[in-house]
């Protein structure tokens, strides 16, 4: 993939001058759009690595998440529930992950409406494998050092406490 031609000047930097004259100094502005930005370029460097292994990202966070697991497997609403989305899209997920034949579904015999989630030996080996080569590239926050990535972190946590991701301290 080739990157596109980079700009002699910052666009959102311009676009921000450009609303200040219009609409008065607003700096969640530009913060949102940087990091709906930054969210684009990691997204597609991520999902450039792991679409080797025949993945997205989604499909990626669901392995890692089922390896996590004691027995490698969840039922899908607790996988929805840890990822933050919607039921159909844990569904969609899946479905994808078992068509791959690095995940199985069955009934969920603590459940009887629900479906248990697990992960195949091939699932394994291809999470370990997409994430060796995930590591290697810092997640496409090599530009960053350890110190950097931690405040990243901290600096969005109380974003996501505040949409209810989970309670802070």
């Amino acid at each position: 993939m080739s990157k596109p031609l980079s700009l002699s000047f910052d666009p959102i930097a311009r676009a921000d001058e450009h609303w200040k004259q219009r609409w008065g100094n607003v700096p969640s502005m530009a913060a949102i759009t940087s990091i709906m930005r930054a969210h684009q370029i990691l997204l597609a460097e991520v999902d450039a690595v792991v679409k080797s292994y025949g993945l997205t990202f989604a499909r990626y966070e669901a392995l890692v998440l089922l390896t996590f697991s004691q027995k490698g497997e969840l039922p899908m609403s607790k996988i929805g529930e840890r990822l933050m989305v919607h039921p159909t899209s844990v569904t969609n997920t899946v479905d994808r992950l078992v068509r791959s034949g690095l995940v199985d579904k069955r009934p969920n015999p603590n459940d009887g409406r629900g479906t248990l989630a697990s992960i195949t030996e091939k699932g394994r080996e291809v999470c370990e494998a997409a994430t060796r080569d995930l590591m290697a590239m810092d997640f496409g926050l090599g530009v960053y050092d350890a110190e950097e990535c931690q405040e990243i972190f901290a600096m969005l946590r109380p974003l996501r406490v505040a949409a209810g991701d989970f309670e802070g301290e």
